[in-house]
Parts: C-alpha cells; structure tokens; sequence
C-alpha cells in the first residue's frame, strides 16, 4: 500500500511540474501543442459551408419567387422561411465544427455567446425577412423606403406605416446586427488559430483554390444585401493587423488561414466592382444615400429585373 500511495504522490509530483494532458482544466482540456500544430484543409467543413450558404440564403428568396404560390399561400411559410429555418440550424452547428477543429485553444464563452446571438438575429431577420419579401407579391419596391412604397404610404391609419418600418428595423438592422456581427467574430476568432512557423504548410489545395470562387461570391452578397460593409472592412483589417504582427513572430497563415483571407480579399475587389457598375444610378443613389453607397442585389432586382421579366412574359 505504501509503495502504491508513493508511485501516486510521485505521478502527481510530475503533474504539477509539467503540464498534464489528461487533466482537463475548467474550461477544456489545455492543449500543449497549440503553437506547434497546424490543421489540413477542411475541405469538407468548407464546401458544406458554402454549399448551404448558396443554397439556404441566397436560394431562399429565388424559392419564393419561382415556386407557385399555390403551394404556399401568403399567410403561411413559404419555402424560403423553411430555408431560413435549416439556415438557422446548420450554419451554427458548421461554424462550432471549424472551432473545433482549429489546433489552437480558442475563447470557448465567447464562441458560445457568439452562437447563441447569432440564433437569435437569424431568428429575428427570419420573421421580418418573411413577411417583407411577401409583400414583394402585393407590389412593394425593394429599392423605395418603406414610406415611399405606394402599397404603404396610402394605408389607414398612419401609424400602421409606424408598424412597418418597425418590422423593417427588425429586419435590417437589429436582425442583421445580431446575426453577421456574431458570425464574422466568430470567424475572425478561428482566424486567429490558422498560422504555422512552418512555411511549406503556408499552401492551398487545388481544392481550395476552385472553392474560393463560390465562397468569395457569397461574401460579396453578403456584404451587400445586408449592407454590413462597415463591419466588414473592419474585419479584414483586423485580419490584416493580425496577418502582419504574426508574421514579425515568424508565423504564416496556414491553408485554412488563406482561404479564409484569400476569400475575402476577392470578395472585396467584387464588392468595388459592383459599387462602380451601379455608381451613376440615380434612383438607387437616392435609396442609398451617405457616403458608404452600396445597393443591394434585390433592390437591383425589383428595380430593373423584375420589370424586364414582366414585359417578357406580357409579350
């Protein structure tokens, strides 16, 4: 028993000079080659990432349009609020999977703060999301404001505009706010585990090369439909910031690391290219005033597409 209680005593002596791997601490288990390790590319995580980012947000409101409305009537959900809802679900459980997979030990509260909120401006922007594109079938114009919209402007009593432009607020602002300002932290905080002392591993895939395309397209329209470039641009510059300081360290982004960055680097040249295509634009110049002039693609839409749709089909 004594030489047992020794062989005891002496392993937990060796425990608390050096650090124990099989001993979590409270928040995790405390991971020793955090500096050293350095993840493959995670083609799988990435594709299904964008994969049902193209097909649950930006397909939702193309569902809506383009499936008979008999199939869903306007006082029910449509398909897009159906995408919505997977959206919801499956775009916080991709992200948890990419923390998990980073060789780094990242801030585990805030990531799980960062994904509650997330949920719940997903959430939010799914309700007035909805009911704004429905009121697309009755004639409301994506590119006027809620009070110049002529099925809104002329409704008894006035304070039921009020109520409009409050589910408008929810929509793009709040909705928006709490759904993209999570979302980008949390890609930034992963962002911060992507680097490597080793430069052979500072390479992308073939694989990861023909992803970048869809994925730097997406964040193009993310930026722009959601009218978040503020809170982008400073998340390529903290990016950047961190890409630099790391580098004086010797540390380069790894394969994840540059997709990420590489992604939002094309993302941004779309963004200026869309920006100079519409610039002379005088009807969405108005609807987009200020100094940051960004339409969105569905105001774009309902003010040049859908009228030459029409006529199409009238002729």
């Amino acid at each position: 028993a004594g030489s047992a209680w020794d062989n005891g005593s002496a392993s937990c002596r060796s425990c608390s000079t050096a650090p124990c791997p099989c001993v979590p601490s409270r928040h995790g288990a405390v991971k020793a080659e955090d500096t050293f390790k350095t993840s493959p590319f995670h083609l799988d995580l990435w594709f299904y990432f964008t994969l049902q980012n193209w097909v649950l947000d930006f397909g939702r409101p193309i569902a809506m349009i383009i499936l008979p409305l008999e199939w869903f009537p306007l006082n029910k959900p449509s398909a897009g609020d159906y995408f919505h809802m997977a959206y919801n679900v499956i775009t916080p459980f991709l992200l948890l999977k990419l923390i998990e997979r980073s060789p780094k030990t990242l801030p585990r509260s805030m990531v799980y703060v960062s994904i509650i909120t997330f949920v719940m401006g997903a959430s939010i922007h799914l309700v007035g999301d909805s009911v704004n594109h429905r009121l697309i079938f009755s004639g409301y114009q994506h590119h006027l404001s809620v009070r110049e919209n002529p099925i809104i402007r002329d409704l008894k009593p006035q304070t039921l505009i009020d109520s409009f432009e409050l589910l408008y607020y929810y929509d793009e602002y709040l909705g928006h706010s709490m759904w993209y300002i999570p979302f980008f932290l949390i890609l930034f905080i992963y962002f911060t585990g992507c680097f490597t002392p080793v430069a052979e591993q500072s390479r992308m895939p073939v694989a990861a090369v023909l992803l970048m395309g869809p994925s730097s397209l997406y964040y193009w329209y993310l930026v722009t439909e959601g009218q978040i470039f503020i809170l982008y641009i400073f998340t390529f510059f903290a990016m950047m910031a961190l890409v630099m300081h790391q580098k004086r360290k010797g540390l380069v982004l790894d394969s994840n690391g540059l997709f990420l960055f590489y992604s939002f680097i094309i993302a941004l040249l779309l963004i200026a290219g869309w920006v100079g295509w519409l610039w002379n634009d005088k009807i969405l110049r108005k609807k987009y005033p200020g100094v940051i002039y960004i339409p969105e693609p569905w105001a774009f839409y309902t003010l040049h597409m859908s009228n030459l749709h029409a006529a199409r089909e009238s002729s």
